[in-house]
């Protein structure tokens, strides 16, 4: 049982990130003293979204100057905290080199961040963001569980450097990371693993592999049809309650599914028609499997034609139990993420205000 004493400053990476704008507003709204560390703490613009929730919370945040890939540029920033939460790693379909781009930073940036716990005496718990994608590769993966629903239990071993290689790097990372904290006992390690983020950011204009996704229903680029992929959503601002709750639960233990929805994309399309139908191409066809298997890899080189036979006309199905029970995780509906989202990605001018 972790006791995590709210006194203390809490230290989280990649703040300026999607996920974790929102784990910074909860923070500060909690009246917690945050501290960012980021490459350029003199970057107005990059910062100006956080200083905006800062300056109407009760909390405060202070900036560090530090790299993911920089070993011990985290010294300073992590210094008397208690709580630590590791967000930072990217997110990047479409890479020339998978190993650079992906691999190395995710498993040495969490190397980096966890290395400097261990020599800071004060950490007591690291929230690490994992992913889904570090629990499967592929939807197919899904008959080869013990239920038919993927649960913690699971981890991904069908993705690799070739084929799916940012799920790869995210399974790498995250058993670097308990691997790092095994090594020791003086800090807990509580992983929560999210899968598809849907929901408006802190940032308006701040771009994201969930804005690409959710923005193909507005642009044309489905609108002959959406394929039939199965997989989870859930909405940043749960995302980011849950973690919250990870961290400030003495018991909190292990990885958590955090997913609000076992969905596809002709029902998260479906939820816009109301809305949106009117002025926008929101698909509504089923795009069928043939046809994705014919022009995907045209469209998108990541949409190998073994990963249309893999995930098209397949279900997802994850178990979110143990973080509902243990944590009190809860979920908004799927309808108010994606119109919330969708409508913010028109106020900011990423989508046309209208169509024309």
């Amino acid at each position: 049982m972790t006791q995590i004493n709210k006194d203390k400053p809490v230290m989280i990476t990649g703040a300026t990130g999607y996920v974790a704008g929102w784990i910074v507003k909860n923070l500060l709204d909690e009246g917690l003293a945050v501290h960012a560390p980021v490459r350029d703490p003199k970057s107005k613009a990059k910062l100006q979204y956080l200083n905006a929730i800062a300056a109407d919370a009760p909390g405060t945040i202070k900036y560090f100057k530090a790299d993911l890939l920089d070993e011990g540029s985290y010294a300073e920033a992590m210094s008397d905290c208690e709580l630590v939460f590791h967000t930072a790693s990217p997110f990047k379909i479409d890479v020339a080199n998978p190993q650079r781009e992906l691999v190395d930073p995710a498993k040495l940036g969490t190397r980096n961040v966890l290395e400097e716990a261990n020599r800071t005496l004060s950490v007591k718990r690291v929230i690490l963001t994992s992913s889904c994608a570090a629990i499967y590769g592929d939807n197919a993966d899904l008959q080869n569980t013990p239920n038919g629903v993927f649960t913690e239990d699971i981890w991904n071993t069908t993705s690799s450097l070739e084929y799916n290689p940012y799920s790869y790097s995210k399974t790498v990372a995250e058993k670097e990371a308990w691997q790092i904290n095994k090594r020791q006992s003086r800090w807990d390690l509580v992983v929560i693993n999210p899968p598809l983020v849907i929901g408006p950011g802190i940032n308006p204009h701040a771009t994201s592999e969930s804005l690409k996704v959710v923005k193909q229903f507005g642009d044309g680029s489905l609108k002959t049809g959406a394929p039939q992929v199965g997989f989870g959503v859930v909405d940043v601002r749960d995302l980011a309650d849950a973690h919250v709750k990870a961290a400030f639960t003495p018991g909190a233990r292990g990885r958590y599914i955090i997913s609000g929805h076992n969905t596809d994309f002709p029902e998260m399309a479906a939820v816009l028609i109301d809305k949106f139908g009117r002025d926008y191409p929101i698909p509504r066809r089923v795009m069928p499997k043939w046809l994705v298997w014919l022009a995907g890899p045209m469209v998108n080189k990541a949409m190998t034609r073994k990963w249309v036979s893999l995930n098209v006309n397949r279900p997802w199905k994850g178990d979110n139990s143990k973080g509902r029970r243990e944590l009190g995780a809860t979920y908004r509906p799927m309808k108010a993420s994606m119109v919330d989202f969708f409508q913010q990605m028109i106020d900011s001018g990423t989508l046309p205000s209208r169509k024309a």
